[in-house]
């Protein structure tokens, strides 16, 4: 999903705006009926049952969930006049964090999040980083199903695995204006034992998907068999991608490599941590 600068500003602004603080311990802290709104959950039964996904990840990963959920009641007044009472949850950051990660990505209320709560800083720079980057991990994934899709379905067509490896590095020289994989490899740095898509930059990758459904589509519609055929038609899809690519201006393979995914993927995991680190105020 790709953000505006214009929106994330707007969205920092909402997701800032409920913060709660105990200054006493410096603990930052956030309801879940405010966060409700924020990620756009009209209905609270509904919300409940991310929440409840949240707390069951938080037990997975083997953290104690009451420093993370903590429910409280609040009174609120009604139509009346009158006062009822209200469930609520406070949340830690890493508790929020769990929440937009067990929510719907496609919601960029979610999306959105999933790089607010996951960051120490509230920078803007530094979310918007952030979330391009996580749309590189994202997209990273969509090629390897596309990738391991098409393994699948040329397997059933006479197509073994060096006839994919081969296949697929004569598509990367068609996307790349002759250079195949290896070469492609050489070029950025990248080891021999590495996939050159995980340094490739979002858009590059996002090339090579969109080629290889192509090229899935048309080998099941087309009921094609065989290395020889196959192979022509990856090259075609390619090909017709570059020339797309070109139009625009961009070269695929004078694109800058993009940082190892395998680092990202590392730094995720160990802002994760981090978060789960901070705890709920006492007392409250």
């Amino acid at each position: 999903m790709e953000f505006k600068k214009a929106k994330i500003v707007e969205l920092k602004e909402k997701f800032d705006a409920i913060i709660n603080k105990e200054e006493n311990e410096n603990v930052e802290f956030w309801y879940a009926r405010d966060l409700q709104n924020q990620l756009g959950y009209k209905r609270w039964e509904n919300f409940i049952e991310a929440i409840k996904k949240a707390m069951q990840s938080c037990k997975n990963a083997g953290i104690s969930v009451e420093n993370h959920f903590r429910e409280v009641t609040k009174m609120v007044q009604i139509g009346s006049g009158a006062n009822r009472r209200l469930q609520d949850y406070m949340l830690t950051r890493y508790a929020c964090y769990l929440i937009a990660q067990n929510g719907d990505s496609k919601k960029e209320e979610i999306a959105f999040a999933q790089s607010y709560f996951a960051l120490q800083t509230r920078k803007q720079e530094i979310i918007e980083d952030r979330i391009k980057l996580m749309n590189r991990l994202e997209a990273r994934e969509k090629l390897k199903e596309s990738e391991k899709q098409l393994s699948k379905n040329i397997y059933e067509r006479g197509v073994d695995d060096l006839g994919f490896a081969r296949i697929r590095s004569k598509g990367d020289s068609a996307l790349f204006g002759g250079l195949n994989t290896m070469q492609m490899k050489a070029k950025y740095g990248v080891k021999e034992n590495r996939p050159l898509a995980d340094f490739l930059p979002t858009l590059t990758i996002a090339a090579k998907n969109l080629a290889t459904e192509m090229t899935n589509y048309n080998v099941t519609e087309k009921d094609m068999y065989g290395e020889e055929n196959i192979t022509g038609e990856h090259i075609d899809n390619n090909l017709s991608v570059r020339s797309m690519l070109n139009k625009r201006g961009i070269k695929p393979e004078n694109l800058k490599p993009a940082e190892d995914l395998k680092k990202l993927e590392r730094r995720v995991k160990t802002e994760s941590k981090k978060m789960a680190s901070n705890k709920l105020p006492q007392g409250k």
